[in-house]
């Protein structure tokens, strides 16, 4: 690795990942292309097709139309060693609302496919699910990376070396469940160091941490950890609604339930709150999880 990567920080590499270039070339589609995160796993983590995909979409919107949802399907693991292509189908542009379909390529195939729907800023009934008020602040809860012993180097490299700082109310379940068998979890996140004020930026980078630690609330309803030998988890699907602004470089409490699991597939909900106690986003995934001794 030369010196130059050893000083980028793994936000500026994050900035990197969702810096796309736009293809000159004349094609029916609008074609971006981008980096990718390296992962010790060798697979693209899903957060950064989700959020590079947002953002090629966006690119084809005016400035004040933004995204309040988006429904997206992972079709194939992706190689974190290559780049990704994005072609962005223009669906539809209405007097308040456009539609976008964006599809991530590498090697020719798709791997992951988007519809996400944008409006014009519109006024309107309001209402949000409060935040949970029995959850303790950030600065009273220790970072993961501190509670994973060197046991397992590859959990405390992804921790370490990941953009999004994140703290889990319950025990995290890195290496160990406890035991405990309850659906629902609650984590703090932010990314590590300050993003530009691009709110097209951090849409885009809440859809990026959006799919950290969701999971787990699944998990968790089994009492089963992530170095379980034998256990294999893989998203699915994944879809987001946009609320409310929000920076992801200020504390967010991600508020996460399993209503269901069965036939190998588990659901999986959560919000996700700025610290003063805003509703910023809503997200569901479902994912495919498979443990040895489960017939």
């Amino acid at each position: 690795m030369s010196a130059d990567a050893r000083a980028r920080t793994p936000v500026d590499q994050l900035m990197e990942v969702l810096d796309l270039d736009e293809s000159q070339a004349r094609t029916t589609e609008d074609i971006f292309t981008g980096c990718s995160q390296s992962m010790p796993t060798g697979r693209i983590y899903g957060g950064q097709v989700l959020g590079q995909s947002l953002l090629a979409a966006e690119r084809t919107m005016p400035a004040d139309r933004a995204v309040h949802s988006m429904h997206g399907y992972f079709l194939r693991p992706g190689d974190s060693s290559q780049g990704v292509t994005i072609a962005v189908d223009r669906i539809h542009d209405g007097r308040s609302f456009s539609t976008r379909r964006a599809q991530a390529y590498q090697n020719g195939v798709p791997i992951f496919s988007m519809i996400a729907s944008f409006q014009d800023e519109a006024p309107g009934l309001e209402h949000a699910e409060p935040m949970p008020s029995d959850v303790p602040a950030p600065e009273d809860l220790s970072p993961d990376e501190e509670l994973v012993d060197d046991t397992d180097p590859q959990a405390l490299r992804m921790l370490a070396e990941r953009p999004v700082e994140t703290r889990h109310v319950e025990t995290p379940i890195y290496l160990s469940a406890d035991g405990k068998t309850i659906p629902h979890q609650a984590v703090w996140m932010r990314l590590r160091a300050p993003m530009p004020d691009d709110q097209r930026l951090h849409r885009a980078a809440l859809a990026y941490l959006s799919d950290m630690t969701i999971q787990e609330s699944i998990l968790r309803a089994h009492g089963i950890h992530w170095a379980t030998p034998g256990l294999k988890v893989a998203s699915l699907d994944h879809a987001m609604w946009w609320h409310r602004p929000a920076r992801v470089d200020e504390w967010m409490l991600y508020v996460q339930s399993s209503p269901n699991a069965r036939g190998g597939r588990g659901l999986a909900t959560g919000r996700i709150y700025t610290r003063d106690g805003v509703l910023a986003a809503s997200v569901n995934q479902e994912i495919m999880i498979r443990v040895p001794d489960v017939r």
